[in-house]
Formats: C-alpha cells, sequence, structure tokens
C-alpha cells in the first residue's frame, strides 16, 4: 500500500469516528449512554444541551480533518482532547463505558493512528 493511500485512509477513518461520535451518537441521540456519562460528569440539568454541542464540535472537528487544514494543530487538538475525555472518564465514570476502563487502551490506540497519519503527511505533498 502507498504512503498517500495510507494517509487517505487514515484520515477518512478518523474523521468518520468523529462524525459518527458527534453526528449519531451526541446531535442525534442515538446512543443516550453519551448523555448519561456528560450527565455524570457536568451535571444533569443541561446534559442534554452540553451533549448535543459536544457533538457539534466533534462533527467540527470531522470537517477540520477533511479540509487538511493546519494539520499540525488539528493533530494536537485531537490528541488533547481524547486524551484528557478518556482520562476523565476513566476515573469517573468507567462503568458508562462501553468496554469499561478497557476504553483507555482503545484511545491510545486511537491516538496513535491520529499521530502516526500526522507523520505520514509529513513525509507526502498534499
Amino acid at each position: 500500500m502507498t504512503t498517500k493511500l495510507t494517509y487517505q485512509i487514515l484520515t477518512n477513518c478518523i474523521a468518520l469516528v468523529w462524525l459518527v461520535n458527534g453526528l449519531f451518537c451526541k446531535v442525534l441521540n442515538f446512543v443516550p449512554r453519551h448523555e448519561e456519562i456528560v450527565s455524570q460528569i457536568l451535571g444533569e440539568q443541561y446534559s442534554r444541551e452540553h451533549t448535543f454541542f459536544i457533538g457539534i464540535g466533534e462533527v467540527m472537528i470531522s470537517v477540520w480533518i477533511w479540509s487538511q487544514y493546519k494539520i499540525k494543530e488539528n493533530t494536537y487538538l485531537q490528541l488533547a482532547l481524547v486524551g484528557l475525555m478518556n482520562l476523565i472518564e476513566f476515573t469517573l465514570v468507567p462503568d458508562l463505558l462501553l468496554w469499561g476502563r478497557f476504553n483507555l487502551l482503545f484511545a491510545i490506540l486511537f491516538m496513535f493512528s491520529v499521530y502516526y497519519r500526522y507523520r505520514i503527511s509529513l513525509k507526502i505533498e498534499l
């Protein structure tokens, strides 16, 4: 597989993770567990609104990924958000996570993919 093809596949997979989690799981509320996680961490009073706006932010990140604009900044923002979000969830609500505390392992693998995509971007002409 060529480096450019690997980059394109990673770009689409990473952007789709953000899009699906943001749009389908949070904005459209197809996975109510996400709102439950938000309510446990930020409080119940505005949990639907918080979940909705978190979802909008995730959709915006997916668009940003596909835009190829400022890849370095995008990468570091993703790493910070995924790392922080998963540490908070790991600590405060592990019982609500899909794979419990193993979610952290999947987050680390996702973060590795995000960083690897960035490293590939440095080697190819975009």
